[in-house]
């Protein structure tokens, strides 16, 4: 990188020291302390601010050390005092080099967000009964994948086909850093095979959606109870047999932006009203989140995919033993160990592409 480049970059961050420095002192002021939602949002954006500050601080410090080291060499006569500074200086020069690339990353990386648990919904799309049965595929492979992490998944709400597979399924996920891994899996899911249901053996190709949304607090969202309407109605069991002759499940209509949500599989009202709440919640904030995407940045598009419940991410060949995920160029997974939720080396590769490309987009912008 550029010395001129450097200079930029390191004058960014200057300027996030200096607002951190702001929001510290921010923090102390009484009418501040007192207003519980700005002293929420302003702890919440320090705390996000923090880890780069650190290792801001972390750098500045080698760089002052570092230069002071080259003015020892310059004025020493003694050839063993040289040699150590010469050996110091290239010890700071590759830690200031890691320590670049380690402040790079936590440019482009939101802890906050990271850290949310996500409500995950998988829906049957293109292919009829078999797209349910693979909906229900889907739905063992983020099982499986909650197990290996250590994560909690909880069924939210459920609605099956015909044949007993899943038209539609959300399930509330909780864990270490769940939405960094998980982010990814939104989009459209393609499968290729032979369904049990033909009888000639031939191929065909169906599709599940799948959307991650984030989990939020309360004070995120101001969801306003003017602007809903909240139903009740009998909930139903795999291939429509009721489930619950009392009218326990809840459906929950949002006016100003449409968006409905139902939940059904807790047998007491009030649970299923929670629930329901929670998930129009996460897809309120997904929906803002959104808007903010489409008019910040229309002008490129990530490599990763921005998520949209149209693009198609992956496809799962059967026939071929092999998952290939279109965001990663010249390599697939066993398509066995993938819905077995061993997925880490495939999120390993999803994370760097998109720090890779985040990293561009956002020096670029800083050097512009």
């Amino acid at each position: 990188m550029a010395t001129k480049n450097n200079e930029k970059l390191f004058s960014y961050l200057e300027s996030l020291h200096k607002k951190y420095q702001h929001i510290s002192d921010q923090l102390s002021d009484k009418e501040v302390i007192d207003n519980h939602k700005k002293f929420r949002e302003l702890s919440k954006e320090l705390s996000n601010l923090k880890p780069l500050n650190d290792k801001y601080a972390e750098f500045s410090r080698a760089k002052i050390q570092q230069q002071e080291t080259k003015e020892l060499l310059e004025l020493s006569d003694d050839e063993e005092m040289k040699d150590m500074a010469l050996e110091e200086i290239d010890q700071l020069n590759k830690k200031l080099e890691e320590l670049e690339d380690e402040i790079k990353i936590l440019m482009v990386t939101d802890e906050g967000e990271d850290r949310r648990n996500v409500f995950l919904e998988i829906r049957a799309g293109a292919g009829g009964n078999e797209a349910s049965l693979f909906a229900t595929d889907l739905l063992r492979m983020y099982t499986r994948i909650a197990e290996r992490r250590g994560w909690k998944a909880e069924v939210i709400s459920t609605t099956y086909s015909a044949i007993g597979g899943i038209k539609e399924i959300i399930l509330h996920i909780k864990g270490d850093k769940v939405n960094r891994y998980l982010k990814f899996e939104s989009g459209v899911h393609r499968v290729q095979r032979v369904p049990i249901t033909e009888s000639s053996g031939r191929i065909h190709t169906s599709t599940v959606t799948v959307a991650v949304m984030p989990e939020v607090d309360d004070v995120e969202v101001e969801l306003n109870l003017k602007d809903i309407r909240i139903d009740t109605f009998s909930a139903s069991g795999p291939g429509g047999q009721h489930v619950n002759k009392t009218q326990s499940a809840i459906r929950v209509t949002h006016f100003p932006t449409g968006i409905v949500v139902s939940c059904q599989d807790e047998k007491s009202q009030h649970k299923n009203k929670d629930k329901a709440l929670s998930v129009l919640k996460a897809r309120l904030y997904e929906y803002e989140q959104e808007k903010q995407h489409d008019d910040i940045a229309n002008a490129r598009k990530s490599q990763v995919g921005t998520g949209d419940r149209s693009e198609k991410i992956r496809t799962y060949n059967f026939p071929q033993s092999r998952a290939t995920d279109h965001r990663i160029k010249g390599r697939n997974f066993n398509i066995e160990t993938i819905l077995d939720g061993n997925c880490e080396d495939m999120f390993n590769d999803l994370i760097e592409i998109h720090t890779r490309k985040a990293l561009e987009d956002k020096f670029e912008a800083i050097i512009a």
